[in-house]
């Protein structure tokens, strides 16, 4: 390892989640897997952090619909130097200990217990498939070491509203965990902000010995949903042990925080419409922090049949990936994946537009998602009856139309 304080820390990165609240866009791919931003996947903002964080020695672990993800990150993220300790190893379910698959994110930990062993930790970081942010990981294991933590929980401060969907913190003038409690009814607000609670990102730097007596204790409780936020968390917390929150320090170089888990179809096409805005919340563009792509061999994108006083072959206000051919169509404020296509006189707007889908000649396609490989018929109308659109296709509440097949127009 070219940083040898991040020798002894091992990270393992949670893709197995079902993402069901995301499907159609999981009918066939984890939710880590899902495209964003045109040519990124989910889970390719946390492994760019781990690669910006110096934490190169990293172990996926997958569950669900696994493949497409693992022959994303054996293309596009084969880079590490083996020769120096670095690796990244895509780990589906083992059945080591028993047949089961895994029960929560502690289970997961519990039956790969043989494989971190194997890497001689001393810290191990968990993190997350499935959530677009920026963080240097590095800085969190600092201060674990820093403050002699046992646990050290990523934190950022949320709506009160709101933070009823995540694990809430309790902590003292020093950050040590006094109370968590997991999805509470009642979040406990801030004590000098009465209208934020503190919630977990989860993030989690773990001592080795800590990790691995909690989760063999938790594997032995018939009880347990085998969880870390649910279980683990609140038992370490009540046990006196030293757990510690880490204040989130956003990398993204905006003046408000950016974390996202675009979890449902709305949150996941309103991060999309917010990266294609002039000035959008999360940077994309940042040298100093770049991130890091399966990138396809594909020519550059064109644009081609523009007639003089008409707005044709064109794209405004959009994310063009390479290979897309703009043929006397229109796009606007949409987000279109490599190798995409839009004919003549049809409109593009508001939408998604997944890898090598084909927009035919007159049609007018507004908030809509467009899955890989899907041809859209000549003179097709998508997004502008959303009653008849819903005989076909998912409309989501916010109105945006997942045309996750070709086979509905026959």
């Amino acid at each position: 390892m070219y940083d040898s304080d991040m020798e002894k820390v091992l990270t393992v990165l949670l893709a197995g989640g079902m993402g069901e609240r995301l499907y159609p866009l999981t009918k066939d791919r984890a939710k880590p897997a899902v495209p964003f931003g045109g040519m990124y996947r989910i889970i390719d903002f946390t492994l760019s952090n781990c690669f910006n964080s110096s934490c190169r020695r990293i172990c996926v672990l997958t569950q669900y619909k696994s493949n497409s993800l693992a022959r994303h990150i054996n293309r596009g993220w084969n880079i590490m130097h083996t020769e120096l300790g670095e690796f990244i190893e895509v780990m589906p379910p083992q059945m080591r200990v028993n047949s089961n698959w895994y029960l929560g994110t502690a289970d997961a930990i519990y039956q790969n217990l043989y494989s971190i062993d194997q890497n001689d930790p001393h810290i191990v970081l968990i993190v997350s498939g499935d959530h677009i942010y920026k963080m240097n990981y590095q800085k969190m294991i600092r201060q674990h070491r820093h403050t002699e933590a046992e646990l050290t929980i990523a934190a950022i401060e949320v709506p009160l509203e709101e933070a009823s969907r995540f694990g809430v913190f309790e902590v003292d003038a020093s950050n040590r965990v006094i109370g968590f409690e997991e999805k509470p009814e009642k979040p406990r607000p801030l004590p000098d902000k009465p209208d934020k609670a503190l919630a977990s990102m989860g993030v989690y730097v773990f001592n080795l010995d800590t990790l691995r007596q909690s989760v063999v204790k938790d594997a032995e409780l018939s009880g347990s949903s085998h969880d870390f936020g649910k279980d683990i968390i609140p038992r370490l917390v009540r046990g006196s042990v030293a757990v510690y929150a880490y204040n989130f320090q956003d990398e993204n170089q905006k003046e408000a925080q950016y974390w996202r888990d675009v979890g449902t179809i709305d949150t996941y096409w309103e991060a999309n419409m917010d990266l294609v805005s002039v000035d959008p919340h999360f940077n994309l563009y940042d040298r100093s922090w770049p991130m890091r792509a399966n990138l396809p061999t594909l020519p550059p994108a064109k644009f081609v049949f523009g007639e003089v006083g008409k707005r044709l072959g064109v794209a405004v206000d959009s994310i063009v990936s390479a290979g897309c051919i703009i043929s006397g169509g229109m796009v606007d404020h949409s987000v279109l994946g490599p190798g995409v296509r839009v004919n003549s006189y049809s409109h593009v707007q508001e939408s998604i537009l997944f890898e090598d889908a084909v927009i035919g000649r007159n049609c007018r396609i507004h908030r809509a998602i467009i899955e890989k490989n899907v041809r859209i018929p000549e003179n097709t109308v998508i997004g502008y009856d959303l009653n008849e659109d819903a005989k076909r296709f998912r409309v989501t509440h916010l109105g945006v139309v997942v045309v996750e097949s070709a086979d509905k127009f026959l």
